[in-house]
């Protein structure tokens, strides 16, 4: 699919505000809604749109600990790994990276009690791990979710 700038600045202004309304978005870009309703289905069907989703703040929601892993994974067990993590519910998000079978992990938990018993018991418990480091969040000064083009 070629992207125009037309498509890049709708997907702009739904970065900035997914709850925009095609009209409003057709008024900025002097587009009817119709068009505007017509190119967002188009990047959606073509998986360049991948989802409409709300962006929570974790501590008003009680996640006051935000960590940051680097797991060492033995090649053979990197994928069941990172499914078994994925699927945890204080992992907000798990990634494959470059180096020697390396996942990222960001984990979002209520306590320092939490993130220890998750540590303990979820990360030291599953095999093919061979190192762990972490991260904590201080400070926040900048998070973006989705692509700014």
């Amino acid at each position: 699919m070629k992207i125009d700038d037309t498509d890049r600045k709708i997907m702009e202004l739904l970065t900035d505000n997914g709850r925009m309304s095609y009209a409003d978005i057709g008024k900025q870009l002097n587009l009817s809604r119709v068009a505007v309703r017509e190119r967002v289905n188009q990047l959606m069907n073509n998986g360049v749109i991948e989802k409409f989703t709300a962006v929570i703040n974790s501590e008003k929601v009680g996640k006051h600990v935000s960590a940051f892993f680097e797991v060492d994974c033995e090649p053979a067990f990197l994928v069941e790994v990172a499914q078994k993590l994925a699927e945890h519910q204080s992992v907000a998000s798990c990634y494959q990276m470059t180096g020697p079978s390396t996942l990222h992990m960001h984990v979002l938990v209520d306590d320092f009690s939490s993130l220890e018993n998750f540590i303990n018991n979820e990360l030291y418990g599953l095999q093919g791990i061979t190192r762990v480091e972490s991260n904590i969040l201080l400070r926040r000064f900048k998070s973006r979710s989705g692509l700014k083009l």
